[in-house]
């Protein structure tokens, strides 16, 4: 049982169990074996609250022990299951939030739809016989809310216009660069209780609160973007919710950065807020939502453009309004997407400056224009499989994705090198079929060693973060006992999270290439090469717009009737008759 419960990612012991990769369902198998009582326990739902509260402060594993030992006494072990899964994280239900809301309120699923506030439903919808009106699931101070998406679209330009249906007498369009960052909502109060007389609050558009990273008042100590904006909002402002995009600027290079590092510098900035090198968030905003008590998403974004401008002072690289051109035609996108794309940037947005502002809503008032992604460079990167990943539920007690490597050639390795050392490029989990998973599993089967954090195996693998062993696979394998896969991606991306520094974005496995082995794998050399070829052939290369997330149009052939039964169907001689089955129905 011991055993059991330190490898519950591996099939049981003595035969393989449902409860495979399962943490909280293996502890309720060996714990119902042993249970310390039967009945019902005694602890209330505050009760396990309240100590619930207290293990998420105990830092140290000798001050949750006896908060442990405590539910243990007072839990059978069908409560305790459900603690460890809460604890978790991980509940296994089988059934998403819409399940619950369907239960609880007609409505709760609407208002959590723009609100992203479970508190919000509950307070608000405590009686199924109460329906909201229209107006009331609406933006609220100081409450999360889903932000209006753009659209994306793979069609001409000119179709993408007609899509915005302009008015006839009014037919400009908006276009913003498309900002590589995290979209973000900031609420600001008056409010006499924080220093300064200003409380901010932050959300990012999957309702993550992020106040901690950027500040809740001009002195916040933590506060990498609100203690810059003193002097940032017009006077009579007394309270505002802002709509946009956190990037990462690089004062430097008077340019942004790559998305990944957007957490990294709003620490670095908390630490050290007046340095005037160092990466740094940038506060791009793009509409406003929200003024002085009263909700603008009924008013057309030309409008909330004019509240915006009058509201908003902006702070040189730390709070600025988002510029936009205004198109007329067709023509006037192509030149603007050729100019952000060869300044590295990810699209385009075009707007329609009449229309309202729809909350959690994807339509044509807003869509993204993006150049094909080096589609003739992400068809196939050919890396070794070098480590695995123990996946839970279906894919419960077997590997479920890989950590694929590039091979390290003679310009890249140190003198003395194993000829066979690879580099973590990118980790592949998609793609897979549960033939191509039995394929993998047969070529490498009785090959893979458990990685020892203590040990690693650097001679044939290196992960990025040196100790720190960043994405740190559950096993890892020889590179000459492995397998080469074939992975398609959108992009390639800096990323410190693997060792060669780059790495690709949504990597999907395409196909198992059993005609080459790791001597034939793609090299960290090769790569680059691939790279800087892809840039320049896209450089060169005329614009056109990715075709394949358009949707296809499947043609359905009707089928011939024919009645069973009724063909002449000739059989071969299979052997002689015998009476097996006589007397039986």
């Amino acid at each position: 049982d011991g055993y059991n419960l330190l490898n519950w990612k591996l099939p049981g012991q003595r035969a393989a169990t449902a409860m495979t990769g399962d943490f909280a369902g293996r502890c309720f198998e060996v714990i119902s074996k042993r249970p310390l009582r039967t009945e019902v326990g005694d602890m209330s739902i505050a009760d396990v609250n309240s100590r619930l509260d207290d293990l998420a402060v105990a830092s140290k594993e000798d001050e949750q022990l006896p908060i442990l030992a405590e539910f243990y006494r007072r839990m059978n072990p069908e409560e305790m299951m459900w603690l460890i899964r809460i604890i978790l994280r991980q509940m296994k239900v089988g059934a998403t939030e819409r399940t619950f809301f369907e239960i609880w309120h007609p409505d709760a699923e609407s208002l959590f739809n723009i609100s992203s506030s479970l508190r919000r439903v509950c307070w608000e919808l405590y009686l199924p016989s109460i329906r909201l009106e229209a107006d009331e699931a609406r933006v609220t101070l100081m409450q999360c809310f889903q932000p209006q998406l753009a659209q994306f679209q793979m069609h001409s330009f000119q179709k993408i216009i007609e899509r915005m249906r302009l008015a006839e007498d009014d037919p400009e369009f908006w276009i913003e660069e498309k900002l590589d960052g995290e979209r973000m909502q900031l609420h600001m109060e008056t409010n006499d209780s924080i220093p300064g007389g200003k409380r901010f609050e932050l959300w990012s558009r999957k309702a993550k609160e992020y106040t901690y990273l950027y500040g809740n008042g001009f002195y916040d100590d933590n506060g990498s973007l609100t203690r810059h904006l003193k002097n940032a909002f017009a006077d009579g402002v007394g309270s505002i919710i802002l709509d946009g995009e956190m990037i990462t600027w690089d004062p430097e290079q008077d340019a942004p950065v790559p998305f990944g590092t957007l957490k990294t510098a709003a620490l670095a900035e908390q630490r050290n807020p007046f340095s005037a090198s160092g990466h740094r968030p940038l506060f791009r905003i793009f509409d406003i939502v929200y003024l002085n008590g009263k909700p603008l998403t009924r008013y057309t974004l030309r409008d909330r453009r004019r509240a915006l401008e009058a509201s908003v002072v902006p702070v040189h690289r730390r709070f600025e309004i988002h510029p936009y051109e205004v198109g007329k035609s067709a023509s006037d996108i192509e030149p603007l997407l050729r100019k952000v794309v060869a300044e590295a940037s990810e699209g385009l947005v075009l707007k329609n400056p009449n229309s309202p502002y729809r909350l959690n809503e994807r339509n044509d008032d807003w869509m993204k224009v993006k150049p094909d992604y080096m589609t003739e460079f992400g068809e196939s990167l050919d890396c070794i499989v070098v480590g695995g990943y123990y996946g839970s539920g279906k894919r419960g007690g077997n590997i479920s994705s890989y950590l694929c490597g590039l091979r390290v050639d003679d310009t890249h390795a140190e003198d003395g090198a194993n000829p066979m050392k690879c580099y973590s490029f990118c980790k592949v989990g998609g793609g897979f079929t549960a033939a191509d998973y039995a394929n993998i599993r047969h070529h490498t089967h009785g090959k893979w060693h458990d990685w020892n954090p203590k040990k690693p195996p650097t001679e044939y693998i290196e992960l990025a973060g040196g100790d720190a062993q960043h994405e740190r696979p559950d096993v890892w394998i020889k590179p000459d006992d492995s397998v080469v896969v074939c992975v398609k991606a959108a992009a390639v991306t800096p990323s410190d999270q693997f060792r060669l520094g780059l790495t690709v974005r949504f990597p999907r496995f395409k196909r198992l290439r059993m005609d080459k082995d790791w001597q034939s794998a793609l090299s960290v050399q090769e790569f680059m090469d691939l790279k800087a070829g892809a840039e320049q052939e896209k450089k060169e290369k005329d614009f056109q717009v990715d075709n394949s997330r358009r949707k296809q149009t499947k043609r359905s052939k009707k089928k011939e009737l024919t009645v069973a039964g009724s063909g002449e169907a000739n059989v071969a001689y299979v052997g002689r008759k015998t009476h097996i089955f006589d007397g039986l129905s």
